[in-house]
C-alpha cells in the first residue's frame, strides 16, 4: 500500500500526469476530522492498490493547491482522472460511500459479472453459480442451477470450485462484498471464480429468474 505525500512542488507530476486515478485527501495536523478518515483512506488505498493512487495533502503545507481547490473546509476529499477533477466529498464517509464515489474510475474486475450477463451465460450454460450464504437462505430461494456452499467451506472446497467442466463458478451472497473478497481468496490459491455484482438482492431487484425451495 503506498499513499504518496503531495505537495505545491511536486502535484503536477503526482496528480496530473498520474496515469492511475487519484484520490485526494486534503487534510491537516491539527484536524480531528481528518484523523477519523485517516483509518478508511488507508483501508481503501490497501484494497485498490494497483488501481488508484491515494494522495495526501496538507493544506497549511501546500497553499497554492490548496487555494486551487477552493479548500474551506476539512477533511475534503477530491478524485482526479486524466488530469480531470470529477468528483469531491466533504466530510467524514464511510468506505462504502467512499467506494463508490470511486466506482467510475476504477477499471472493471474481469471476474465481476453483472445480473443481466451471469443470466445470459446461464442460459448458454456456461457458468455454475455459487451461493455463499448460510444454508437456510439458500434453502428458501436462490439462483436457478445454484450450488450450495457456505462461505466459511469455501477453502475446503477448493476441487468442487475449479472449472473441470468448463463452467465458470460465480460466486455471489446477499450483496456483493462477502462474494468479491471470497473470489480474491480463491484467486489467490489458484481456484478461477468470478462473483456477481450487487450480490443476489440486485439479482432479484432487476427481475431475474429465483428457484424457490419447497
Amino acid at each position: 500500500m503506498t499513499i504518496v505525500n503531495v505537495n505545491d512542488a511536486n502535484f503536477e507530476q503526482e496528480v496530473l500526469r498520474s496515469e492511475l486515478p487519484v484520490l485526494i485527501d486534503f487534510y491537516a495536523d491539527w484536524c480531528q476530522p481528518c484523523k477519523q478518515l485517516a483509518p478508511v483512506i488507508d483501508s481503501v488505498a490497501k484494497k485498490l492498490e494497483g488501481k488508484l493512487k491515494v494522495a495526501k495533502i496538507d493544506v497549511d503545507r501546500s497553499p497554492m493547491v490548496a487555494q486551487s481547490f477552493r479548500v474551506q473546509s476539512i477533511p475534503m476529499l477530491v478524485v482526479i482522472h486524466q488530469g480531470q477533477l470529477v468528483g469531491h466529498q466533504l466530510g467524514v464517509v464511510d468506505e462504502r460511500t467512499l467506494l463508490r464515489m470511486l466506482e467510475p474510475v476504477l477499471p472493471a474486475d474481469s471476474a465481476e459479472l453483472e445480473p443481466k450477463e451471469l443470466a445470459m451465460l446461464l442460459r448458454e450454460g456456461r457458468v455454475v453459480p455459487v451461493d455463499i450464504r448460510d444454508a437456510a437462505s439458500f434453502g428458501r430461494h436462490h439462483i436457478p442451477g445454484a450450488i450450495h456452499v457456505a462461505e466459511a467451506d469455501l477453502e475446503a472446497n477448493l476441487e468442487a470450485l475449479a472449472p473441470t467442466d468448463g463452467r465458470l463458478r460465480v460466486l455471489y451472497h446477499r450483496t456483493e462484498e462477502p462474494a468479491r473478497n471470497a473470489a480474491e481468496l480463491l484467486t489467490s490459491k489458484g481456484v478461477e471464480v468470478g462473483f456477481l455484482k450487487g450480490g443476489y438482492l440486485h439479482w432479484e431487484a432487476d427481475g431475474f429468474e429465483v428457484e424457490r425451495g419447497n
